[in-house]
């Protein structure tokens, strides 16, 4: 009699799951211009049909990108670069682009800048301002969250003292990034709650103040000279405060924007931009324009709305992004 023993077979042990790979900057922000550069391409590719460069060709070539809100100069710069080595020539849409991104390139290379911080003396006091919606507290908190990542203790104040929803925004960034929130209660003066904050910054040894202010339109008189207000105040404190001014400017506000830049660097000394929600618009373009008009320093853009879709600008990348080019 033979026996035969049962043997049972192991379940070979589950693996788990490999994490998702996070795409890259470059990436995400060729996904963010999609749009912008989608349509822009395609209206390039309609005028470069089976046509030789003419000024015919030319002249639609500009309009595009004119309407792209690339702004005049820009425009004027690449049809003239392109007049010069392809006029009279049969030429691709490809090296249309391929034009196209170097010369927006040489434009944005000189605002393309890195945020550099003064802590020879504390707190450095950076202002965010800007028009309603353009995601002032959002960036505020990115910004908090790269800044303490780096090592360096950071001080919010809930300046935007007409919003409940901002003050508590900031609180929970506040909590994200472990930085104490100087708030006040809603209504408050927010010149006052400025010193406050500087003088609590000073005593705790902060690296680094941010102060979020109101979303204002930039023809609200009232509101623009609580503004100027607000810089005098830190002014009293600090001759050098606030160290940076940056404006977070929408881009799906397109030329309106140029206005905006204009208006706010008059009064309240902006020495920075952000430009946001470039994921959301086909007017990216004006990033290019306001560079060409301003040449402030472009300090960061944002694409998305997670922690890390803010991030140090970069004016090849964008060139390439918005071109379409690999």
């Amino acid at each position: 009699m033979t026996v035969t023993k049962k043997v049972e077979q192991k379940a070979e042990p589950q693996k788990a799951p490999e994490p998702a790979q996070r795409r890259s900057w470059f990436q995400r922000m060729k996904d963010g211009l999609a749009r912008s550069s989608r349509e822009l391409t395609g209206n390039i590719a309609g005028v470069f049909t089976k046509r030789k460069l003419d000024e015919d060709t030319l002249q639609d070539l500009e309009d595009v990108l004119i309407r792209a809100d690339l702004g005049m100069e820009t425009a004027l710069r690449v049809t003239d670069a392109l007049a010069a080595s392809r006029y009279g020539k049969d030429v691709s849409d490809t090296e249309v682009r391929a034009i196209m991104a170097a010369e927006v390139e040489k434009v944005l290379t000189h605002v393309a800048m890195p945020l550099e911080l003064d802590l020879s003396h504390k707190p450095h006091v950076i202002l965010v301002v800007g028009v309603n919606g353009t995601g002032k507290t959002t960036t505020i908190g990115k910004l908090a969250a790269k800044l303490t990542d780096g090592g360096l203790s950071v001080m919010l104040a809930a300046g935007d003292t007409f919003r409940a929803a901002a003050i508590e925004q900031l609180k929970i960034w506040g909590e994200r990034t472990n930085s104490p929130v100087i708030a006040s209660k809603l209504g408050a003066d927010a010149a006052g709650l400025a010193y406050d904050a500087f003088e609590r910054a000073k005593e705790a040894g902060s690296d680094v103040l941010i102060i979020d202010t109101a979303g204002r339109l930039q023809n609200k008189t009232e509101l623009m000279a609580e503004l100027e207000k607000i810089v005098r105040v830190l002014g009293k404190l600090d001759p050098e405060a606030p160290h940076t001014v940056l404006q977070t400017v929408d881009a799906t506000t397109g030329q309106n924007a140029l206005n905006q830049v204009e208006i706010f660097r008059n009064v309240a000394g902006v020495n920075g931009l952000v430009m946001t929600k470039l994921d959301g618009t086909a007017r990216g373009g004006i990033l290019v324009a306001i560079a060409a008009k301003h040449k402030l320093p472009v300090y960061f853009i944002g694409v998305g709305e997670q922690v890390d879709d803010l991030e140090p600008f970069s004016a090849s990348e964008f060139a390439r992004a918005i071109a379409g080019v690999a």
